[in-house]
């Protein structure tokens, strides 16, 4: 399967179904990653082979994704789950009437020289090591979201990129999206005058009910201790597997680094920030306090930038949130308007002075085309040219990095003061313990 320059692109319009991705304004989706293009690898026309790792839910939505491209092809498939793995072999191979090779251990894979760029489609936990052993194998990465499980492995997956030139698409897809792109170049054109506070949210219609359950014998076909990696030993249990597994710190942290990552980076991409001087939260379980979960079904995290607040808010088995939205959003709030945006639409709520509007009220903006896809186009263009992708590892870094702290501040109990230009917290030892990665034996952190 051949794909040049040109079918590329237009594919990219028809995932648009007709609206122009212009190349985002860098005063809307800011980088500290160098612009320097790295030295092409690819001719226009070669194929790009993938291998994806973690084949259950979001890996295996990335993967069918960039299968809708020209010029791509799966030929590797790794789960620790031999029951994922099997089946989405065969759906695989009746997808593209080939067979992909199949391995249960990520490092096997790697070891493979024909697979070009990987997928990382596990829970939270593994990410770090796999992006960076992916970068170290000569591998081009798209990581999903959080990239990792605390603020240490973020820095040191940055690091990884950097020193082996590898091109880095993190699943915040958001940023290759004109729906948000359009909303977030609104934000500081000054029409909705002085932007003093944000709200980003995640009210979620799933969650109402996670009962407890008895720890199991370990389902046939699983390799559990490998699941586990560089986790806490424990015994299995189906709650702590495949999707339920962001409810336990040990691999994830709940609907902060979820859907929060997500939204608080359109939040800071809109406002042109990175990291705030200080974060504080409360919450809990308290809808459901017999929950097997150990993250909190309720929680409000506040960050202080100096010169606006921003405000994050979930909670699990209610809906309906701010502005009456049924899905997870972002409130620009400012003196003459707020601007309010969820994946379906942005609009602005214009303030009133005198019987009359302060800013235009613009008709509703409705999203079209899907900008996943276009995300995971971005990423194959992106291994031919060898420039930055549009969510770069330095971007998915400094989402993850203001969950984490949101969690740390939630956690602790205690206000968390940060220093952005030592990229670190201040003043207190232990919630300084609290920003590293604590691995079992014989897993060892990553040195980069």
């Amino acid at each position: 399967m051949k794909s040049g320059r040109r079918k590329f692109l237009q594919s990219a319009a028809q995932i648009a179904t007709g609206i122009s991705i212009s190349a985002v304004p860098e005063h809307v989706f800011a980088t500290n990653s160098p612009k320097k293009a790295i030295r092409p690898l690819f001719s226009a026309n070669e194929t790009i082979r993938v291998g994806l790792i973690g084949c259950n839910n979001m890996g295996w939505h990335n993967l069918n994704s960039m299968l809708k491209h020209e010029g791509v092809e799966c030929i590797a498939l790794c789960d620790v789950d031999s029951n994922v793995l099997d089946k989405r072999a065969a759906e695989l191979e009746e997808k593209t009437s080939k067979k992909a090779s199949l391995y249960r251990d990520y490092r096997k894979l790697l070891d493979n020289k024909d697979v070009d760029a990987v997928i990382i489609g596990t829970p939270d936990h593994w990410h770090c090591l796999q992006m960076i052993h992916a970068c170290e194998a000569g591998k081009d990465v798209y990581v999903e979201k959080p990239i990792a499980n605390s603020i240490e492995e973020c820095n040191l997956m940055v690091a990884a990129a950097q020193r082996y030139q590898r091109v880095v698409q993190v699943g915040q897809w958001q940023r290759s999206d004109p729906h948000w792109e359009h909303a977030l170049e609104y934000v500081p054109s000054g029409k909705l005058g002085k932007v003093r506070s944000v709200k980003s949210w995640a009210y979620t219609s799933y969650g109402r009910s996670f009962p407890v359950k008895a720890n199991e014998s370990v389902p046939a076909g699983v390799d559990y201790e490998m699941w586990l990696g560089p986790a806490p030993h424990r015994a299995f249990n189906p709650n702590r597997f495949h999707g339920s597994f962001r409810y336990f710190w040990d691999y994830a942290g709940g609907l902060m680094t979820d859907w929060g990552v997500h939204m608080i980076d359109m939040a800071l991409a809109g406002m042109q920030v990175t990291t705030p001087l200080s974060v504080s939260a409360t919450g809990g379980k308290y809808a459901d306090p017999d929950s097997a979960a150990e993250t909190p079904d309720t929680l409000q995290v506040l960050y202080d930038f100096g010169n606006f607040s921003m405000q994050w808010e979930q909670t699990l088995g209610s809906a309906v949130g701010p502005y009456n939205r049924n899905q997870p959003g972002v409130a620009f709030i400012g003196t003459q308007g707020t601007l309010v945006i969820d994946r379906s639409q942005w609009e602005i709520l214009p303030e009133e002075e005198d019987g009359k509007f302060m800013t235009e009220r613009l008709p509703v903006q409705k999203s079209q085309g899907s900008g996943l896809d276009l995300h995971t186009l971005n990423f194959l263009e992106c291994i031919k040219s060898r420039q930055p992708t549009r969510c770069t590892i330095d971007m998915g870094r400094t989402a993850a990095v203001n969950a984490q702290l949101g969690n740390i501040a939630y956690r602790s109990g205690k206000k968390v003061f940060w220093d952005e230009k030592k990229n670190m917290v201040l003043h207190d030892a232990e919630i300084h313990k609290m920003t590293k990665a604590h691995y079992r034996t014989p897993w060892k952190l990553p040195k980069v």
